[in-house]
This record gives C-alpha cells, sequence and structure tokens, in this order.
C-alpha cells in the first residue's frame, strides 16, 4: 500500500515518495518554552510521532528533529517580569516539555537543537539572501526584501498559508530600518540589557523564522521530504520559512502537514485565553496512556473540541483494548489487519484505525464467549500491533508499570496504609498471626512490605 500524505502548500493528497530511498527525514517545529506545556501543545507532538512510528513500521529509517526555539520575545519578557535571567527561565520549562512528551510516551527525537546554537548557520544563510537580492541590513537589523523575492521568477511567496501578499501583516511596525510593512526580521538588532550575539551587521539575536531554516537544512540538507508544525504556525512562520528557503536556493521541504488545534468552546487553546488545561491537571483525572490515546483519536488535521467527558468516553475506549490484551499472559506481537494499514496510509486516518481496532477487540471477545481461545489470542494479537503503531500498547513497559494517575496513586497509597496501621497494631498487640496475614494478603496482591527503624514502607512489587 503506498502512503498519501495531504500537502497543505498544495491543498492535496499526495503519494508519499522520499527523497532518499528507504530514508525519511522529518523535520517538526518544536516547543517555544516560556511556561508550562498544555495539551494544545502536546498534540502536536503525539500527532507527529504517530507518523513517525507508522513511517518506522512500513521499513523507513526515519531522522526525525525537533526544535526548541530558546530565545523570542516572549521568553525574554516573562524572565524579566520574573526577575529570572532568560536562560534560566526557558531551560527550567523546556525540561517540563520533555518530562510532559516523555510521560505521554512521545519518541525523543533524532536529534533537538536550540535555536541559539545556530548562530554561525543563521549568518550564512543571511549572507545567501543578501547576495541574491533578497535581505538587507538596516541599523543592526537584518530584514528578508518581501517584494524582491514576489518579483523574481519561480516566487510562490503566500502559496503555503493561501494568503494574498496586499494583505500580508507581518507584526513587526517598531523597526524604522524596514523598507516596507511586509518585510520580516531574519536578525534583530541588540537592545539594551537582552542577550546578543556578533554578526557582520552587528550585535543581536535571531528571528523567529530564520532559525528553522538554519537548523533544518543544517541537519537534513537543503531538500529534505516533511515539515510538521501546527496550524497556527502556517503564517507567518511557515510561509516565511518557505519564501527565506527558496530565495536561498534550497529546495527546502517537499512536503508540509499541519495538525489543527485543542479548542475549547470553539475556541483555539491559548494562554491569553486563559482556558489552558495543563498536563497536571489532566493527569488528576485520567492516566498518561488514556491522555495520549484522548490526543491522538482525532484525525490530525480536525480540531479536537476537549470537554471532560470526551476525555472520559476516551480512556474508557482504551480500557476495552488494555482489558483484552491484558486476559493473555506473554501475549506476542501480531500484525495489523490490511484495514488498519489502509487507514493509515490514508494521511494518517488515525480514527478508522481506532475503529478497526474496536471492531478487533470486539471480535475477540466475541471468541472468548465462545470458547475459542486459541483463535480470541490471535486477534489480540493483532490488537497489540496495531496500538504499538498508535503508541499505546498496553505490554509496553512504560505503560505496564506505574500506569496509575496521581489520585488513583493516592488513594492506594491510603489503603495501603490502613492495612499497615492495622499490621502495626496487631504486632504491638503481639497478635503475630493477624500481623503476617495482612502482610500475606498485601504481597498476594503484588505490594511487598519493608520493615525500617521508622516503620514500615511499600512498594509494588
Amino acid at each position: 500500500m503506498t502512503l498519501r500524505i495531504y500537502d497543505t502548500a498544495s491543498r492535496n493528497l499526495r503519494d508519499f515518495e522520499p527523497l532518499r530511498p528507504g530514508h525519511v527525514s522529518v523535520y517538526l517545529c518544536g516547543a517555544t518554552p516560556q511556561a508550562k506545556p498544555h495539551i494544545g501543545h502536546l498534540r502536536s507532538g503525539v500527532a507527529f510521532d504517530i507518523l513517525r512510528r507508522w513511517l518506522v513500521a512500513k521499513g523507513w529509517d526515519v531522522a526525525f528533529v525537533r526544535n526548541v526555539t530558546d530565545i523570542d520575545d516572549k521568553i525574554l519578557t516573562k524572565a524579566a517580569d520574573n526577575g529570572r535571567p532568560w536562560w534560566e527561565w526557558v531551560s527550567t520549562y523546556e525540561r517540563k516539555f520533555t518530562a510532559a512528551y516523555n510521560m505521554l510516551g512521545v519518541l525523543p527525537p533524532s536529534v533537538e537543537p536550540r535555536a541559539t546554537g545556530f548562530v554561525t548557520q543563521m549568518v550564512d544563510y543571511m549572507q545567501r539572501l543578501i547576495d541574491n537580492g533578497f535581505a538587507y541590513a538596516a541599523d543592526g537589523s537584518v530584514y528578508f526584501d518581501v517584494n524582491a523575492w514576489t518579483r523574481a521568477e519561480g516566487s510562490d511567496y503566500g502559496s503555503l498559508s493561501g494568503n494574498r501578499v496586499e494583505e500580508m501583516e507581518q507584526g513587526e511596525t517598531d523597526n524604522a530600518g524596514k523598507r516596507n510593512a511586509l518585510d520580516f526580521a531574519l536578525w534583530k538588532a541588540a537592545k539594551p540589557g537582552e542577550p546578543a550575539w556578533p554578526t557582520p551587521w552587528g550585535k543581536g539575536r535571531p528571528g523567529w523564522h530564520l532559525e528553522c531554516s538554519a537548523m533544518s537544512t543544517y541537519y537534513l540538507g537543503s531538500e529534505f521530504d516533511i515539515h510538521c508544525g501546527g496550524l497556527d504556525l502556517q503564517f507567518p512562520h511557515h510561509e516565511n520559512e518557505m519564501a527565506q528557503s527558496h530565495a536561498a536556493g534550497d529546495g527546502f521541504a517537499q512536503y508540509w502537514m499541519h495538525n489543527h488545534w485543542v479548542t475549547m468552546a470553539g475556541e483555539k487553546m491559548s494562554k491569553s485565553l486563559g482556558n489552558v488545561l495543563s498536563v497536571d491537571n489532566m493527569l488528576e483525572l485520567v492516566r498518561p496512556v488514556e491522555l495520549r490515546y484522548y490526543l491522538g483519536s482525532a484525525h490530525y488535521r480536525s480540531v479536537l473540541e476537549y470537554s471532560e467527558a470526551a476525555l472520559t468516553e476516551a480512556a474508557a475506549g482504551y480500557r476495552r483494548i488494555e482489558d483484552l490484551v491484558n486476559r493473555f499472559p506473554d501475549l506476542a506481537l501480531g500484525e495489523w489487519t490490511d484495514a488498519f494499514g489502509a487507514a493509515m496510509d490514508e494521511d494518517i486516518a488515525v480514527p478508522k484505525a481506532l475503529a478497526e481496532i474496536h471492531t478487533t477487540v470486539r471480535a475477540a471477545n466475541k471468541e472468548l464467549a465462545a470458547g475459542n481461545e486459541s483463535a480470541a489470542r490471535k486477534l489480540a494479537e493483532s490488537v497489540r500491533a496495531m496500538a504499538t503503531v498508535l503508541g499505546f500498547d498496553p505490554l509496553d513497559e512504560k505503560w505496564a508499570a506505574g500506569a496509575g494517575s496521581p489520585a488513583a496513586d493516592a488513594a492506594l497509597d491510603q489503603l495501603v496504609q490502613a492495612e499497615l496501621d492495622r499490621r502495626a497494631q496487631a504486632r504491638k498487640d503481639k497478635d503475630f498471626a493477624t500481623a503476617d496475614a495482612v502482610r500475606d494478603r498485601l504481597a498476594a496482591a503484588g505490594i511487598t512490605v519493608t520493615d525500617t527503624p521508622d516503620g514500615a514502607t511499600w512498594q509494588l512489587s
């Protein structure tokens, strides 16, 4: 079966053909760590983790680059408002993003470059653009000349986002050196108190768009296969990335993929709207694997409308898969069904793939009810294979160990502690038969008790 991808640039489903046989190169615009991640941020990570897993499952070697924008206006503002060094602020929240990705089973990228580590490559990029007549320096800043590029042969400015050039706004109005309001900053001249790096045009810091062109092409080459990111990045970020890269002479991305938003009451989830749902809050309601299942359950190009009811329903759907798989000891990985493969090959259609998983779960349960354990086991093996592709195999050691939510863990601790208190009282009363019975009962439930000078402790075996 041939994988087909919806390419934002062409507005069409296209057969996927990598530039190099057997190898796929992917660049994902990652986090700008200025605050705690919310589930809107993490949908992109989960969506393109599923893409990556499917590419690998189909036999391709995948180079997956996910960047970190570790300096921008918002980071500097937040750090200053809180009286902290900018580098400490961004590092603190970068760790929180990494922890959230890991908690949701998002595979680590092949490499995770940071913008501040690629100034040399950005300088080279700017020089190429200036030499080609598509950029200019002014007052220590460097700008991309949009009009010069739109007049150039082969220019496709506006094609990615569908915007008309005359209607575009770049949001940079405080730069007196700009020749045209349409032009965007490749490099921002240093301001008092801000971090700065030296360039031939003066000290300053990277413009937002330039960093991704420099990092993606450094690792993946002047042409690579897939560029991913959130729909909100389509303009201006990705439009400007594509423009500067093509203007510099790079073929850049062959396919563009954009995931849609997580919304609440029809509005995009964002900090400014005050409707942020942090990962910590979500994990008080469901387990990490259930949150992953939920975030990946809608088609990546569709809106995911958040509600607690929808989250609970998704968690129940995952548990039906988990319940079946856990019925069989030493369950092997089988093969996914043709219908599952067809769904994934049709632009990573996860809703159809999930429907096939649940159809197979129902068939397995029907075989179990009829006493056909061998047939049920084979179907369960197929379920495992499909769940593995989507990143939530219940028997994966990540999900099988310590899979409880914080609320469930607290409840378990309270119940076990009550048993330990009962055991301690029995020992104090020299009722050793009762004390041993408590310990044996906990051991049978998979709980190991250790006596210490400060009292008994417990852990799951």
